[in-house]
């Protein structure tokens, strides 16, 4: 498709959705930047219009902005750059109402572009985007759905600025049971998934099914699979925002925090991929539930790369509170067949479905770069023929994690693993790689910054 035929089918899809809703004038045009946060403008119709034909511009500083949305200067992308515009282009496709934002809301995502329409090479899209790419120079095409596990608190801190999992509304009491796949619990808020679900059917999310997870208040609900791994990154981020709307609709507060409670379950973002070939048939499709041996590759190189990516998987200082035993969290770079206690995880089922779980990233991961790295170290493996080793029967957890495997054990040592990955350079970019350590050292020079209570209660008497 040429640059003009584009811009006039882009123009075209606002002009329809526009038709059949006249009434909406106030758009949200959102932008993920690195640490996964929604960022943009509100807008009225007649400017989403010129959007779709030409772009809005917006500073290339919000590229490299912290968790908080403070400049990261250090980058040298801001008063050097003079604090350049580079111009927003619509996502196709994510053009549509919020039921939450009232009768006349929208929303639409956006990528970062230069002024000559080149993609940012900084856009968490983008870097996706040229992740597929090297499977699409092989005639492949990854098969993606992200699934995210997060609680229901109460938006009320305690006066220690603590949290609580959220209360139904007929109890006042706090839950504090497990209650695991609990059809209770997920009665108790039933009002709350009925407008979630609501809301994901006007506009066209693919939600399926929902359960109460490991922990009071913690559900998780899944994004069916797509052959179209961009698309796939893009439901998970309008998903994250909508529970997110959806729960303050209802007085409650959802979080994507990989720890929210010391002594409860963490979040987890489990990825689930597989490869098709240019005719569409499973490259992993086997009778062995083992799958193929490119299957067994892919692991492989999923194995020998997620040291390098873990910044990625885990990229906040609260990420590390989540890897514990026993946990269902992974801690060492194990596989299996049908075992929740490894970090790649082939599941159970039919043998046209074989595919991997990738369960290492936290809920809190950036959904685009996150399927980036896991895509990257598959990608690597395939070619590299790399031999994952035996699968892990029964628990996981007695496994050591040990060598160049080994995950890295906090946030430091993962920035700095990052940085100094050949192979995440080679796939993610060398600027990229580079402003994502910049921005990620700058917030740990920031969060450490600050004494927490906890220095006064250990250290004031007896230091």
């Amino acid at each position: 498709m040429s640059k003009s035929s584009g811009v006039i089918a882009l123009r075209s899809e606002a002009e329809a959705f526009f038709t059949a809703n006249p009434d909406v004038d106030s758009i949200e045009m959102i932008y993920t930047d690195m640490g996964g946060v929604p960022r943009g403008k509100r807008l009225r119709q007649h400017e989403v219009l010129a959007v779709y034909e030409s772009g809005r511009m917006m500073p290339g500083s919000i590229t490299v902005v912290d968790i908080t949305g403070q400049d990261t200067v250090e980058t040298g992308l801001v008063w050097e750059d003079g604090d350049a515009d580079r111009s927003m282009k619509p996502v196709p496709g994510t053009l549509v109402r919020t039921p939450w934002g009232g009768d006349h809301a929208a929303q639409f995502l956006v990528g970062f572009h230069e002024l000559d329409g080149t993609p940012h090479d900084l856009d968490p899209r983008h870097v996706l985007g040229r992740v597929i790419d090297r499977f699409a120079a092989d005639g492949l095409t990854p098969v993606l759905a992200v699934e995210l596990e997060f609680y229901l608190v109460d938006p009320r801190r305690a006066r220690n600025g603590s949290i609580r999992p959220a209360r139904p509304g007929y109890n006042r009491d706090t839950p504090r049971n497990v209650e695991v796949y609990g059809l209770r619990e997920l009665e108790d808020f039933r009002p709350f998934f009925d407008a979630l679900y609501a809301a994901t059917n006007v506009q066209d999310l693919p939600l399926e099914s929902a359960i109460s997870e490991f922990a009071p208040g913690q559900f998780e609900l899944t994004l069916r699979h797509k052959p179209d791994a961009l698309r796939a990154c893009d439901d998970a981020i309008m998903y994250k925002r909508l529970v997110k709307a959806i729960a303050q609709k209802h007085g409650l507060e959802a979080t994507f925090m990989a720890k929210p409670f010391a002594d409860q379950a963490g979040s987890g973002m489990h990825i689930h991929v597989s490869v098709d070939d240019d005719g569409g048939a499973n490259i992993f499709a086997s009778d062995d539930p083992e799958g193929t041996p490119v299957l067994r590759h892919a692991i492989g190189g999923m194995i020998g790369s997620v040291g390098d990516a873990f910044a990625l998987f885990a990229p906040h200082a609260n990420s590390y509170r989540r890897f514990k035993a026993n946990s269902y969290a992974p801690v060492a770079p194990t596989w299996g067949v049908n075992n929740r206690t490894v970090s790649f995880r082939i599941p159970a089922g039919p043998p046209a479905s074989r595919h991997v779980e990738h369960r290492a990233c936290g809920a809190d991961a950036n959904p685009y770069l996150a399927a980036a790295a896991v895509l990257a170290g598959m990608h690597r493996g395939m070619t590299d023929k790399s031999d994952p080793g035996a699968a892990v029967v029964g628990n996981g957890y007695d496994r050591d994690a040990s060598g160049d495997g080994k995950p890295p054990a906090n946030w430091f040592a993962a920035v700095d693993r990052f940085h100094g990955s050949k192979l995440m350079r080679d796939y993610l970019g060398e600027r990229f790689v580079d402003m994502f350590s910049i921005v990620k050292r700058v917030e740990q020079e920031r969060y450490f910054s600050v004494v927490p209570t906890l220095d006064y209660d250990w250290y004031l008497r007896n230091a």
